[in-house]
This record gives C-alpha cells, structure tokens and sequence, in this order.
C-alpha cells in the first residue's frame, strides 16, 4: 500500500547443505518450522554424487573426478537428498553452490561464462541423477523439476561473480548471492538478476589492527576470532558464541531500526569450535523472528515480492543509505 512501512525481509542459507552425522540439517529444518521460517539451501551437486562415481565430474580447468571439499559416501548422499526432499517440502528452496569448491589463485574466479556453464550444467545433472549413481532405482525421485527450481545460486568463497553471471543470465536466472561485502541497501540488479550479497555487519572487536565489521556468515566470524582454526581454545567459546549472536542481530537490527533493507545471513553445517556458530545461529533465527513485520523468507520468495514492486518505490528504496531511515517518515517517503 502506497505510504506503507516495507516488512524487514531476512534470509537465511546454508552453503553445501549436506546432512553429515552431526544433524544440523534436520535440526535447522525443524527449527525453521517452529518459528515460521522459510530459508535457501545452496545444494552442492557433488553432495549428491557417490565418492565411487567422482570420475563423473569434469571440473572446469581442473583434473577429472577432483574436489576442494572431496565427496560423500553413498549413505551421505542418500541422507543429504532425504533432507532436501523434506526441506523443499516444507517450502524451502533449493539453490546451489555449484560443485568442487575450487577457490583461490587457480578457483573459479578464473572461470569464463562458459566454465560456469558447464558447473552448472553438472551440478543439476548430480541432482537429477543421483538415483542412477547411488544404485537406488527402488526410492522415489526428488519432488521437484531442478530446470525450474534453480533460479540462483551462491559461488565458492564468494569468488568468480563476474564470469558467473553471463552464464546464470543466459540461464535465465533470477538472482546471484555470491557477492562479497555488501551494504545493507535495498538490491538492484545486474545483467537482468537480482543481486543480494552478503553484507558487512558491526562486529565488536578489542584488537585495533582488526576491522569492526565481519561478512554475515559463520566462517567469516570464526576467522575473526581464530583466524580459521575450527577447534580453538574451548575457554573462548562462550565469548565467541556471544560476540557471533550479536553480530547477527547488530545486522539485522541496522536493517530493522532504519531503512528495511533485506538482510542476507549466510552459514554452514558444521561444528566449528564445539557448535557455537549453530547455537549462535539459532538464537538469532529465535529472536529476529519473534519481532514484528518480519518475514523470514528464502531467496526465491524475495524475488517474487520484489519483482511485482512498482520500479518507482523500489527506486526510491534505493536511495536510502545504509542505517538511514526516512527523514521525514514513512508514510510521506513512500507516499
């Protein structure tokens, strides 16, 4: 409604979304029920190809049948597409996060549109295939079209966007979330796709020589406080989990107090120094969503709001720095 204050729309999503013993998958999806969310996981299609069959992936620039982030046995990728079926009939979406996790000198930030689209290629055929590679013709298919589910994804180390995405357009994708460091504005698009990076959000530090902002992401804090070593020492790890659930919530509440920028969380399921990003994670998810006009959605839910906006509030929307309200209000910025 014209004048109206916009909902705080939050996402969150979960890269590689593989169910391992640890359980978080199950335990994020029954959370997410609870408390009326709805969330994106980014699949990677290796995830559901066998460890037995790896000699099927052909990486771009990279020896047949390699992976940065190795691959699962068969019960590992039976159990990953158990949770995928349940998460997507819950209602959540099922992105991707392509397939072998190559970063760095030699990743995919080398990759041209036409590497992409033989990932992406890939990583749709892994998903439609897996009961052929796991040996499981007696279990029913995924319930759901993989051509028509997969409007976004989410690259390795949030690398590569520039080649990506002249293939994702070609693709007729809806949207990227692969960028780095983002403020917390409302989203344009580019090459026809809706961006949505990760921002940068407030992070307390003591240490000078660090800066006071973090990506929104389990491992970007992690690396923050250990400089990546996943099993530091157990004396920190309350502090860490509290300096972690704040800064979620410092994001979300830049969002929430000012310009109702969609905010954007990125995690993993892991259990990096004893779980505490999990247990971060959850008490964020609870809190954002006991507040008002919050909607908790996935990406693909907030491409569909946002593609049926008048082009002129959303342009406005636009003009709105980060952490600034409407000076003279709501009704009459919108009106």
């Amino acid at each position: 409604m014209p004048g109206e204050r916009p909902p705080q729309f939050v996402v969150f999503s979960w890269d590689g979304a593989a169910n391992l013993s640890t359980g978080l998958f199950p335990r994020f999806r029954t959370l997410a029920r609870e408390i009326g969310a709805t969330m994106t996981f980014f699949l990677s299609g290796l995830y559901a190809l066998p460890a037995d069959q790896r000699m099927q992936y052909a990486p771009p620039r990279h020896p047949v049948g390699s992976s940065d982030i190795g691959f699962l046995s068969t019960q590992q990728v039976l159990d990953t597409v158990a949770e995928v079926r349940l998460a997507w009939l819950d209602g959540h979406e099922i992105g991707t996060h392509f397939n072998g996790h190559f970063c760095g000198a030699d990743g995919v930030r080398l990759w041209s549109p036409e590497d992409w689209a033989s990932e992406i290629a890939q990583a749709k055929l892994f998903v439609q295939t897996w009961k052929t590679t796991t040996g499981r013709s007696d279990l029913p298919p995924l319930p759901f079209d993989y051509d028509v589910e997969l409007i976004g994804g989410r690259t390795p180390c949030l690398e590569g966007q520039r080649g990506l995405l002249p293939a994702a357009a070609a693709l007729g994708w809806e949207y990227d979330a692969s960028g780095p460091g983002g403020e917390q504005v409302w989203p344009g698009k580019e090459l026809g796709l809706w961006d949505f990076p990760l921002p940068a959000v407030p992070f307390e530090t003591t240490d000078p020589a660090k800066s006071d902002h973090a990506l929104a992401m389990d491992y970007n804090f992690m690396y923050k406080q250990t400089d990546g070593d996943q099993h530091a020492d157990p004396a920190q790890y309350g502090t860490w989990r509290e300096q972690a659930r704040k800064a979620y919530m410092a994001g979300f509440e830049r969002a929430y107090t000012t310009n109702r920028a969609p905010y954007f969380v990125g995690n993993h399921f892991e259990q990096w120094n004893g779980g505490i990003y999990m247990d971060a994670v959850e008490d964020a998810l609870r809190a954002i969503a006991g507040q008002p006009e919050v909607q908790l959605v996935s990406f693909r839910q907030l491409v569909a709001w946002l593609d049926v906006q008048d082009p002129t509030v959303l342009d406005r929307l636009r003009t709105l720095p980060v952490g600034t309200a409407p000076a003279t209000g709501w009704q009459s910025f919108l009106a």
